[in-house]
């Protein structure tokens, strides 16, 4: 279907860029995708998709790449976007979502603000097979947006995202069926000193300055990756990698 519709797009929409994270999109939840542009490069992969797109009577283009530049508002489009409505998160609630109680570990974070790095997570979180994630409510936590999807290579698709208005509250709430881990630059023990006895929430904090000290108290272990002192600290999505393979092979 030939797409004359208006740019630039409704409010209630995002621009998922790149081949893996269009793709998931179509796997997860084709209803939404509302339209779909890409470059001729890109016709190959396009293909499937059209289809997906002509059963349903949705508007679907090949265009120029700069066009496709503009539609993404990045040049890092990877040659293909949708647009689909926004996926929605829904405030974590009881009783606690079964999907997330059947995953060895569950990624908090605590104010995460660069939507590159909530998209580097959720990628190394679907890579080593979480099923779910927590979002807090500090007014630091980035959201979905174009740069989280395109990070994300699909990953967000993949997992079930919660807010968590009140992190400290929810964290002593999950006791009794998580370990919750607190991911500190000191302090803590390594990841093999951990207890194993039950899943663990792993908490990752905000870029400068951690998890903040309510949701830290609220935790009833401390993590620190171990380093050979030569830089501070690691980027918080590479600690979450290592943090979340680590303790997947610990827990019960």
């Amino acid at each position: 279907m030939k797409d004359t519709t208006p740019w630039p797009r409704p409010q209630d929409t995002d621009r998922v860029a790149g081949v893996a994270a269009v793709e998931a999109v179509f796997a997860r939840r084709p209803d939404d995708v509302l339209r779909l542009f890409y470059v001729a490069e890109r016709r190959k992969e396009a293909g499937p998709l059209c289809k997906v797109m002509a059963a349903a009577r949705k508007p679907y283009r090949e265009v120029p790449p700069d066009e496709l530049s503009r539609i993404a508002g990045t040049g890092h489009h990877g040659g293909i976007v949708a647009v689909a409505l926004i996926k929605p998160v829904p405030e974590l609630g009881a009783p606690f979502p079964a999907e997330l109680l059947s995953q060895r570990v569950l990624p908090v974070l605590d104010g995460v603000g660069n939507p590159h790095n909530l998209g580097a997570i959720a990628r190394s979180a679907a890579f080593f097979g979480c099923a779910g994630m927590l979002v807090s409510g500090d007014p630091r936590q980035a959201g979905l947006s174009d740069a989280a999807y395109r990070t994300a290579e699909g990953g967000l698709e993949h997992l079930s995202l919660f807010r968590v208005p009140n992190l400290p509250v929810a964290l002593r709430a999950m006791g009794p069926r998580f370990t919750t881990v607190a991911a500190v630059s000191k302090g803590g023990v390594a990841p093999e000193k951990l207890p194993r006895t039950k899943p663990f929430a792993l908490v990752l904090g905000n870029e400068e300055e951690g998890p903040t000290p309510p949701v830290v108290a609220a935790c009833a272990q401390r993590v620190t990756l171990p380093g050979s002192g030569a830089v501070e600290s690691l980027n918080v999505s590479v600690a979450a990698a290592v943090l979340i393979h680590a303790l997947k092979s610990l827990s019960a």
